[in-house]
């Protein structure tokens, strides 16, 4: 018996260290990619620090930042961003999941493509094409409005127009991921609930509210904090589309932390934006937790 216990402890030492053995390529690059870079952001936030001076200066990057009017703005354009292009993702994926998911398999494979296909195509290409519609003098979005009477639009180039247009060509290539995410889950939720259901002659509204949208709880509470994330860090599309203007319209928190490291050189400022955008995305995160995920049924 006791040679039996000797046994199954060195196995389960021998199981545990095969799990740290295979786990250290990944801490690895954790620790070099996201740890380190992380730590000493936060430590380049306090300091001066450009090309010629490193001075410690505490906290005053960051009161920098509340006074700064061009950060403001861009922190109301980022939080815009997200109010505006969250919802509609939610809505618009969870809208065409349910539309296709009981189709045949080949009409559910061409929709989710179709809808998939921005998200992963580059960003270069994304843009160019956009570039395009949007173009002022050839682009097919003022072409469609010659058609009824418009005039033509500098749809890029116009403070009123511009924040809009990004969030545009960010919804179209953020529903991608949720509606395959979506389609998925609708699918393995079980048709004996919706049969039953259907026997006590609830309507379709009931169904969707009383069982399918509590099995998508889950689902929800990844899609909206994925999203809410990526939308904070929307950055790409800024650069090459509008780099951020006009008249910083269009600039975001991520496009003013390029604009201080790479354009300006200030790096202790750039760490410091980063470091309060972080902030803001965690707080955020931490309170779609609370609401969303005490919902969530397994």
């Amino acid at each position: 018996m006791e040679v039996t216990v000797r046994k199954t402890k060195s196995y389960i030492r021998r199981d545990w260290l095969m799990s740290y053995i295979f786990l250290l390529p990944a801490l690895g690059f954790f620790l070099l990619f996201v740890a380190y870079p992380m730590v000493k952001g936060i430590y380049i936030s306090f300091f001066d620090y450009s090309l010629r001076t490193f001075n410690f200066i505490g906290f005053a990057n960051y009161v920098d930042l509340i006074h700064n009017e061009t950060f403001l703005k861009s922190m109301r354009n980022t939080l815009l961003l997200v109010v505006i292009t969250v919802p509609i993702v939610i809505v618009f994926s969870l809208f065409v999941a349910v539309s296709i998911y009981k189709k045949k398999e080949f009409a559910r494979s061409f929709y989710r493509g179709v809808f998939y296909l921005p998200a992963v195509s580059s960003v270069v290409s994304i843009t160019v094409v956009w570039g395009w519609i949007y173009h002022p003098n050839y682009g097919i979005l003022n072409y469609l409005g010659g058609l009824i009477g418009l005039e033509p639009m500098s749809w890029l180039g116009d403070q009123r127009t511009a924040l809009l247009a990004i969030i545009a060509v960010l919804i179209t290539t953020s529903v991608g991921q949720p509606i395959i995410l979506y389609v998925a889950s609708l699918g393995n939720i079980p048709t004996s609930y919706i049969e039953a259901a259907e026997i006590d002659r609830a309507n379709p509204w009931q169904i969707f509210l009383k069982i399918i949208w509590p099995m998508l709880m889950p689902t929800n509470l990844y899609i909206i904090v994925i999203t809410t994330i990526n939308t904070f860090q929307c950055f790409a599309l800024i650069q090459l589309l509008t780099s951020g203007g006009p008249v910083y319209s269009t600039s975001t928190v991520m496009y003013g932390v390029y604009e201080q490291a790479f354009v300006l050189g200030h790096f202790g400022s750039a760490s410091a934006m980063g470091v309060f955008l972080a902030i803001i995305i965690g707080v955020i995160s931490l309170i779609q937790f609370k609401f969303f995920g005490s919902d969530v049924e397994y």
